[in-house]
């Protein structure tokens, strides 16, 4: 038994991510060959006889992301304060798509939005813009999530991100394209199972260690366990402005900028495909509702302890690295640099790390999506609970991809091939022009996962961003206004799309100048991740004034709209 105990032990960091990420992508290829997909409509949406306990939890690994595990606490770290609109916008997009749009969508009975888009506004021109606009969506989510598989491979198994990335594509490409969205649901169950666990151990690990609380979210606002009578927030402050940071709680961004990027994240949850989607898994209306339910108390675990884990990790990144000694820093700092994410020039060669405000004095760079993964190695916690972090992100970042690869699958064999190319297609020829577009999808989310156009968090924002300049006016206006026609909707998603590429190219990727523009030229103040919700008001302006001047829809669709919002029977509805 003590020999058993020291060998656990000794076991190194990469040793236990092989045994862990091992036994996890054994049972997601386990359940993928279990609940394989025959039919088209188990491809699609699982058969839609899934319970509401196991969509919920479906709906929560597919909704939080590389970005959520890996990426949104990472960018609190730094960010502080300001970090919090990714928690403001995340959270209360997932309650405005619960609460407003998705039993209306179930009840309409379309699983796509570009089906929804289509039928709604009487059209294959909507449909087909709609399916341009899901692939755009997707691919750039998708991209964060690559970019999340190949961090992790590259600093725990040590290879580098491009091979991860590949690696990572191979594994979502058998159970994504063998189980279809009825495989990728009960993956999704199991993966939310392990990267709520391997959120909350070191969360709670470090809780002990840092202030004697074993409850992350009572210990984020506690004192010290030192005996100091500091409390943590309070020491971080102190550390933040001593190195010439703002204070810790202090926010930098507009107020402008802030209310954007939050509009911005919100609005584009209620017009995300792959979330969408899950409520078409459940057999009737009350269960798309009971599963949102269940869903959002299965993310708010996560979601109320990343503010922690950040105070956590930047705190003991700072008294770990600050003013000191690069010989002696220690072995998770050397592994980490060579993946490329961590970085030390010593400008003044005395040796020592300086990490300052100052960009012309500071030393030190850490991208922003290390924090979660290094956090267990800079508290020193055990290497298993290190290796555990890790399949907790892949979790994360594949349960997401999964999804999305659904999405651009179905909006090409049923959106595109089935509705608009050849209507009479059969079955099983749609089924393998679902599997083969999920075959190209991944390919070229691969792609994007290596050429990333920034940080995890960053990456999903603009999608967050592109959904809410496209969906999510034309899905509103479809449901709640009667009088919405194609030709407004069509108008409206044109140039909210083209709004947004055309913002984002420039001012976050800079294609347009020479040199990426500074934030002084943006727009009203308001970054590319916030630019969603102009490009989104564009959109509804365009729509209604088109609307205007063009005749208004077939009675028969008035008609749809009126009944998708009847609440009478709701209960006992199947379309």
């Amino acid at each position: 038994m003590i020999n058993s105990i020291l060998l656990v032990q000794k076991l190194s960091v990469q040793t236990w991510t092989y045994i862990l990420v091992g036994i996890t992508f054994t049972l997601y290829i386990g359940i993928a060959v279990w609940a394989r997909a025959g039919s088209t409509k188990e491809f699609y949406v699982a058969g839609g006889g899934v319970s509401p306990l196991a969509n919920g939890m479906a709906t929560a690994a597919d909704w939080m992301s590389a970005a959520s595990f890996i990426s949104m606490a990472g960018i609190i770290s730094f960010a502080g304060y300001d970090g919090a609109v990714y928690l403001m916008g995340w959270t209360g997009g997932y309650v405005l798509l619960a609460l407003l749009l998705a039993p209306y969508l179930r009840k309409f009975g379309k699983f796509t939005v570009p089906d929804f888009i289509g039928d709604r506004y009487y059209s294959n021109t909507a449909r087909l813009v709609g399916v341009i606009c899901a692939l755009l969506v997707s691919f750039t989510y998708v991209a964060g999530q690559m970019r999340g598989v190949g961090l992790v491979f590259s600093r725990f198994l040590e290879v580098d991100i491009n091979t991860g990335v590949i690696i990572g594509m191979l594994i979502v490409l058998f159970y994504a394209v063998l189980g279809g969205m009825k495989g990728i649901t009960y993956t999704q169950v199991a993966q939310y199972c392990v990267l709520i666990f391997a959120f909350m151990v070191p969360a709670i690990f470090i809780s002990i260690q840092m202030t004697g609380n074993p409850i992350p979210q009572l210990g984020f606002g506690n004192e010290l366990a030192d005996g100091s009578g500091t409390f943590l927030l309070d020491k971080l402050d102190g550390l933040s402005t001593d190195l010439g940071f703002a204070e810790y709680t202090e926010g930098t961004k507009s107020i402008v900028d802030v209310f954007a990027i939050t509009l911005a994240l919100m609005v584009g949850t209620a017009g995300l495909p792959h979330v969408i989607v899950r409520f078409f898994t459940v057999k009737r209306v009350k269960d798309a509702r009971k599963s949102a339910g269940i869903a959002l108390l299965l993310i708010v675990i996560l979601y109320s302890t990343a503010p922690a884990v950040a105070a956590f990790a930047r705190t003991n990144m700072i008294e770990t690295l600050s003013n000191q000694p690069y010989a002696t820093v220690p072995e998770w700092f050397k592994k980490w640099e060579t993946t490329g994410l961590i970085t030390f020039v010593d400008k003044n060669n005395d040796g020592l790390i300086q990490y300052v405000a100052d960009k012309n004095l500071n030393e030190l760079v850490v991208d922003n999506d290390i924090m979660v993964l290094a956090n267990p190695e800079i508290a020193e916690l055990p290497n298993w609970v290190i290796a555990l972090v890790a399949a907790g992100a892949l979790a994360a970042a594949l349960s997401t991809a999964a999804g999305l690869l659904l999405v651009i699958s179905a909006s090409v064999s049923h959106d595109l091939i089935k509705k608009i190319i050849n209507p009479k297609i059969s079955e099983k020829s749609e089924l393998v022009a679902a599997r083969l577009s999920a075959v190209v999808a991944v390919c070229v989310a691969g792609y994007f996962g290596i050429n990333p156009p920034g940080f995890v968090a960053a990456t999903v924002a603009l999608a967050f961003g592109l959904a809410a300049a496209s969906f999510f006016p034309a899905i509103i206006l479809g449901i709640f206004y009667k009088r919405m026609n194609k030709q407004g909707a069509v108008a409206g998603m044109i140039v909210g799309i083209l709004t947004m590429l055309y913002y984002m190219l420039k001012y976050k990727l800079g294609w347009f100048d020479a040199v990426l523009p500074d934030k002084s030229e943006w727009w009203f103040g308001i970054s590319p991740e916030g630019f969603g919700s102009i490009a989104m008001l564009l959109n509804f302006i365009v729509s209604i004034a088109v609307m205007k001047f063009t005749p208004a829809p077939p009675k028969d669709v008035q008609n749809i709209v009126e009944l998708i919002r009847i609440p009478s029977g709701a209960g006992e509805a199947t379309h």
